[in-house]
């Protein structure tokens, strides 16, 4: 029998595509309070438990989404995300009281949120991955943690940019047949491209097909600067010029671009109940915000499991 994997959610994802997938005006509390994306991202787990048949869970959450140490590499690192007062992300003022919601119910479960300052989510899902016992599998509608995908961990993407109901399961073979490059490679080769989402320019006029094809002969950005200078290198002239003119952003963006593997968590109790841990605080919490369905879908697709 195939062993069950350890399911990591990227939070932050998910709660947001839930917010902006089911419209408030089909989830609301008895006073009028949207809690969409508690629905939405309820929904979401149960359809995760069920077709995935995880035996542990652990939810990463964002404790700080624009880290110092990355804008102190790269200033524009999610500029374009600050709130206009500069202090915080922006979020719809209607998600933001929702969150706690999520986190009262998952703890009501018993399904570990875990975070930590000065790392955003995807941190604490790449130090899961690397350091919790395998097969292990992500979920998440960010591309950077397409550098997680390892064959021989196992670790697998389970990519929602389309929607949990339309997840795409990557494995290396994936990863590369999509962009070109191995996972191993994928920061690099954002590097080079860029990513506007988060704030990162890329080298002007490099794009996806330019990128991968300097990975696949050079190896990585470090690579292409190691040799960027020399006279036999196979480096176009206009192309020459333009990694020239990156070479401080080059010297920065990988280290940017790659996720922590080293985050201090401490223990985490993995295991996914086949019940929640707190039944009165959940009957408490759906009946308050009006969460009865998705949360009974949720603990029955709990109990299926077992």
């Amino acid at each position: 029998m195939a062993q069950r994997p350890l399911l990591l959610i990227d939070a932050p994802s998910l709660y947001f595509r839930a917010y902006f997938g089911v419209p408030e005006s089909s989830a609301r509390t008895a006073d009028g309070s949207p809690v969409n994306a508690v629905r939405g991202f309820l929904d979401m787990l149960a359809t995760l438990v069920r077709t995935r048949r995880p035996d542990r869970m652990v939810c990463a959450l964002d404790y700080d989404w624009r880290p110092q140490w990355r804008v102190a590499l790269l200033p524009s690192y999610k500029t374009h995300r600050l709130a206009p007062e500069g202090e915080g992300e922006v979020v719809p003022d209607t998600l933001g009281p929702q969150v706690p919601v999520i986190l009262d119910v998952l703890a009501a479960i018993g399904i570990p949120a875990v975070g930590a300052d000065g790392y955003e989510a995807d941190d604490v899902l790449g130090t899961l991955a690397t350091t919790q016992p395998a097969p292990v599998e992500v979920v998440s509608g960010d591309r950077d943690l397409f550098q997680l995908v390892d064959d021989a961990r196992p670790v697998r993407l389970l990519y929602v940019g389309r929607g949990v109901a339309k997840l795409e399961d990557c494995d290396d073979a994936a990863v590369l047949t999509r962009y070109g490059v191995p996972a191993d490679r994928y920061a690099d080769f954002a590097a080079l491209r860029g990513d506007p989402s988060d704030g990162l320019p890329g080298v002007p006029g490099v794009g996806e097909k330019t990128a991968a094809r300097l990975i696949e002969r050079y190896g990585s950005v470090s690579g292409i600067l190691t040799v960027l200078d020399e006279p036999g290198s196979g480096f176009a002239p206009g192309l020459r010029a333009k990694l020239d003119g990156a070479r401080d952003y080059l010297a920065v963006a990988p280290t940017v671009v790659r996720v922590a593997r080293d985050v201090p968590l401490g223990p985490i109790a993995t295991a996914l109940p086949a019940a929640p841990v707190d039944p009165d605080r959940l009957l408490e919490l759906a009946e308050h915000w009006n969460l009865a369905s998705p949360v009974r879908r949720l603990v029955d697709a709990l109990a299926d499991q077992r």
